[in-house]
């Protein structure tokens, strides 16, 4: 049995089912960003690499993209 295709910044979780929650792209998709900026998408990936990212399921049961940015 194969593995099932996993994303590089949602894992398991669909891109289309993941919303990102902040900046100039908040309410759009991780698949819709991945589709329009891939700059961005890169960025999100470095971040998660980071372990500066979060995926939280909020109450309204979507999946939700944070980054946290360290306070300078």
């Amino acid at each position: 049995m194969a593995a099932l295709p996993q994303s590089p910044l949602t894992g398991i979780l669909a891109e289309e089912t993941v919303v990102i929650d902040f900046g100039e792209h908040e309410g759009k998709s991780v698949l819709q960003v991945n589709d329009e900026n891939p700059d961005f998408y890169t960025f999100l990936i470095d971040q998660k690499e980071q372990g500066n990212s979060t995926i939280r399921r909020t109450k309204d049961k979507i999946f939700r993209l944070y980054v946290n940015t360290p306070l300078q």
